[in-house]
Order: C-alpha cells, then sequence, then structure tokens
C-alpha cells in the first residue's frame, strides 16, 4: 500500500491504488450461482391442456350514418330529423345492446357549434363510440 510521507516533496501523484481481489471474488461466485441455476431454468412441466372447438358467437354492433349539411340540417340514416326527433332516436340507440357506433359526416362549411351540439347530446343521452367520417379525396381538391 501507499503511504504519504512527510517529506515535503513535490509529489502530486494520486494515492489510490484499485483492490482487483474483491471483484474478482463476486465475479467467480456469481459465475457458480449462474452455472447451478441454468439448468433448472430450462425444466418445463408437460401438461395436456384441453382443446376447445367452439367459437365465439360475437355480434357486430351496427352503425348510425349521421349526416349534417352546410345548413345545419340533421340527416338520420339519411332522413332528415329536427332535434327532438334526435334527442329521441339517440335515446332509443342508446338502449340497444350492443349499442351502435355514431358515425357523424359533415360537410366542410358546416358550422363547428352544430357538429358539437351533436356530439355532446349523443354523448349526453348514452351514446358511447362517436366517430367522423371523413373523405380523404376532397381533402386534396382545393
Amino acid at each position: 500500500m501507499a503511504f504519504a510521507s512527510l517529506d515535503g516533496g513535490d509529489d502530486n501523484e494520486p494515492l489510490a491504488e484499485i483492490n482487483m481481489v474483491p471483484l474478482i471474488d463476486v465475479m467467480l461466485v456469481l459465475l457458480i450461482i449462474f452455472i447451478v441455476t441454468a439448468p433448472l431454468l430450462t425444466h418445463a412441466v408437460k401438461v395436456e391442456l384441453p382443446k376447445a372447438s367452439s367459437t365465439p358467437n360475437l355480434t357486430q354492433p351496427d352503425n348510425v350514418q349521421l349526416a349534417i349539411d352546410a345548413d345545419s340540417r340533421v340527416f338520420w340514416n339519411g332522413e332528415v330529423v329536427d332535434s327532438p326527433q334526435l334527442s329521441a332516436r339517440i335515446q332509443a340507440a342508446a338502449a340497444i345492446v350492443p349499442q351502435p357506433e355514431l358515425h357523424i359526416r359533415a360537410e366542410r362549411t358546416t358550422p363547428y357549434e352544430k357538429v358539437a351540439q351533436v356530439m355532446s347530446e349523443a354523448a349526453r343521452l348514452g351514446l358511447a363510440k362517436i366517430g367522423f367520417v371523413t373523405d380523404p379525396t376532397a381533402a386534396s381538391a382545393p
């Protein structure tokens, strides 16, 4: 080991030494642990699982096409409806199991206020799945 001397020389060298023996001991212990545990990890239990032949009967929900034109008229599956009729139809659709999806299609010049009103009314009356239908070809047109 290195000790400092009292002779006042200009030795500005560091006095630290790295002791490698503990590091080597730790690495050897870890190596032995891994050698012992590695064969235990490959041991698998063979289990014979039952085979199921049935397929689930999934009912696909319908969707409701709701269109809003530039004059703020609302169309329910192609039929013009006013505000009370819209509320009644949304409430009836929310009661159906599984719930139908509400697909909103609005013209480019439709006021956003009308779209937001329809969305909030649908959410308030219990329709959880609301989506927008867009036309990607119309986006490139000026």
